[in-house]
């Protein structure tokens, strides 16, 4: 096992590695794109610009550059934005984390108890009308964009029914910290974690209701049953285990892409600044080390939690430990 994880964690070394050369490569080393000009600004003279070139490192070759960059980005952790002269790129990543987890974290929970719940109670009466009904509200979660899902929540919450007791408790949009406030922290985040978390059980659900249907046909099943287990005990100890292999992938892959900046949509409709949020504003103003920043932090969440989920097979199916 800790051989399995020290190869896990190489692994990962060497994608950030590539990952980290091929964002440098795109934004820094393609042809036509001069980082030296965008901080020069429109209409600077080339004096300007070469005085740049040369006090950023930009006239040098370009291993010497990425080298620099990297460890202006990981050891000495100095490396400032080209928008915002002076201020440092990491402060505003670290900052823009917490909002981002707790968003994440939040609505993760949701999904993964409704999605459970929903796929499991269809596979147990499949075929009825409750698996029918619950694959059609599934399907309309699925179908509801989350931008369109979040701005109906506002509209309701903060504007039409506001005043009512229904939503009289939502405070503004915005974030807050949950080390200043608990349940202001809660109070914010509820719909925003409902909203992001819709689209994500009807998924789940559909995906584990056809896992648990397929496992009953397979022959352990059988020898259960032929045992006198219950069904219930064969659903849960037998059918669902098996048939989270796919559902902890899927997990590990939505979970770790949406903590590294995509519920952008969800963070941009409900004033939340988070990574997303700040990585699209460095997008509209190019400002390259933040976009670098933000693209390695997105990079390591993704890559962890693949090296995660691999790792939690071997604890879920024993089929997988040899």
């Amino acid at each position: 096992m800790i051989a399995t994880i020290l190869n896990r964690l190489i692994q990962m070394a060497f994608v950030m590695f590539g990952i980290s050369v091929l964002v440098f490569l795109i934004f820094f080393a393609t042809p036509g794109s001069d980082p030296a000009a965008r901080i020069a600004g429109r209409n600077a003279a080339p004096e300007t610009v070469a005085q740049i070139r040369h006090d950023f490192g930009f006239d040098r070759p370009l291993p010497v550059q990425y080298a620099l960059l990297m460890k202006r980005l990981f050891i000495t952790r100095d490396l400032t934005s080209f928008v915002n002269r002076g201020q440092q790129v990491i402060p505003q990543v670290i900052d823009a984390v917490p909002a981002t987890l707790s968003l994440v974290t939040g609505a993760a929970i949701l999904w993964v108890l409704g999605g459970i719940g929903v796929g499991l109670a269809a596979a147990a009466m499949r075929d009825t009308w409750v698996d029918r009904s619950l694959m059609i509200l599934a399907l309309i979660g699925i179908s509801m964009p989350v931008f369109w899902l979040g701005e109906v929540m506002n509209l309701l919450s903060q504007s039409r029914f506001h005043d009512t007791w229904l939503f009289s408790w939502v405070p503004g949009l915005g974030y807050v910290p949950l080390t200043e406030d608990p349940a202001g922290w809660a109070k914010a985040l509820v719909i925003p974690w409902l909203t992001l978390a819709v689209l994500y059980i009807g998924i789940y659900a559909r995906i584990l209701r056809a896992n648990v249907i397929e496992a009953y046909s397979e022959d352990f099943i059988r020898t259960a049953r032929a045992k006198g287990l219950s069904e219930r005990r064969v659903l849960i100890r037998h059918a669902f285990r098996t048939s989270l292999l796919p559902f902890v992938t899927m997990f590990g892959l939505d979970f770790g892409a949406l903590v590294g900046g995509a519920a952008l949509l969800t963070e941009v409709v409900f004033g939340i600044n988070g990574v997303g949020r700040l990585t699209f504003q460095a997008l509209q103003n190019l400002d390259l080390p933040v976009i670098l920043a933000t693209v390695m932090y997105a990079s390591f969440f993704v890559v962890a939690a693949n090296a995660i989920v691999d790792l939690l097979y071997a604890a879920i199916d024993p089929r997988m430990r040899t």
